[in-house]
Formats: C-alpha cells, structure tokens, sequence
C-alpha cells in the first residue's frame, strides 16, 4: 500500500494514510503549486540542534526527495502484525512549507509554517525523516503550532509558498494562519 500510494502521490493523486482526508486536501494544495505534498506527522524535537523532525511511513511525494527514495522491507511493520514494505527518504535540503487543513470551532482553517529542511542524521527505519529548521526556533515553533489547533497531521512542500496558500484561502473564503 505505502509503494503503491507513494507513486500516486508523486503523480499528483495524493493519497493520505489511516484515511487523513483533511491531509490529502492539504497533499493536493501543495501538490497543484508545484511545491510536493508529502505526508508527515511530528515525530522528535531535538532543543539542542533546534530542530523538529517530520516523517511518516507513507505516503511520500518523491519528486520532492533528498537523494534516493528507497523500497525498504520491514520485518516488522511499524507495530502492525506482519511484515511490508516502506519508502524510506528524506525531503530536499533547502526552504519548506507545512500545510495542515484544520477543522476548529469556527470551521476549516488552513495553517501554514515556511522553514528549512536541514541536513543531519534521521532514522533509517523505513519512513520519510527530515530535519527542520524554524525562524522562530523549534520550542517557539512547535508551542505557536500547537496552540492553533492543527491536525494531527501536515503536509510538507518545497519552497516558500505561504503567500500563495493565503490567496488561495481568500479566494475559496477559508480563515489562514501563518505560524512562521
């Protein structure tokens, strides 16, 4: 399933895993800008290196890949019963925007987040990982996310494209949040 919605994803059909609807909305902005549109989740802060890690175990966008994106064989599938395979990269080094389709009190709200992906060691256990960087520094970033009310998950685009996000949120008449 992770291969097979990895090459849609990348052929600009994305496809959300553990059926994120709201996430391939935010995959397909991206992906219709031009920018990606990889699924991701937060998964590690490092307060040290200022950095916050983001990856998931698919789907991937591959066009936006650091490198090679690699079909990995799981012995044991991500704390699922049986074994698989997965993709395994990391997003290009270079300036990055989140997006995360949000559903609050008031309705959907689109929240965004321009940073870096940085280089540095990630965890080679068959998922996107990337490291990234923040101009307002990981602790301010993950506390001013956190406190908007995002979904769980975000989807991660190359470039800096908030101001396209936000003209986009006027036109369909949807609140927008820049975070950084």
């Amino acid at each position: 399933m992770i291969a097979g919605n990895t090459l849609l994803t990348s052929y600009g059909i994305p496809v959300a895993g553990e059926c994120e609807v709201k996430n391939a909305q935010a995959m397909k902005i991206l992906s219709e800008f031009g920018t990606g549109g990889s699924f991701s989740e937060f998964y590690a802060m490092d307060f040290e290196d200022n950095i916050i890690m983001l990856g998931h175990n698919g789907p991937a966008h591959s066009v936006i890949a650091e490198g090679d994106v690699k079909l990995v064989p799981l012995p044991v599938y991500h704390g699922k019963p049986g074994k698989g395979l997965s993709i395994q990269m990391s997003v290009k080094h270079g300036e990055v925007t989140l997006l995360s389709v949000c559903e609050g009190p008031e309705g959907i709200f689109l929240l965004a987040a321009e940073g870096k992906s940085v280089p540095g060691p990630v965890l080679h256990i068959g998922n996107t990982n990337s490291r990234y960087r923040f101009p307002i520094g990981a602790k301010g970033f993950i506390n001013t996310w956190s406190k908007k009310g995002p979904s769980h998950y975000c989807a991660i685009g190359v470039g800096r494209i908030s101001d396209k996000i936000e003209k986009l949120a006027f036109l369909v008449n949807i609140p927008f949040i820049k975070v950084c």
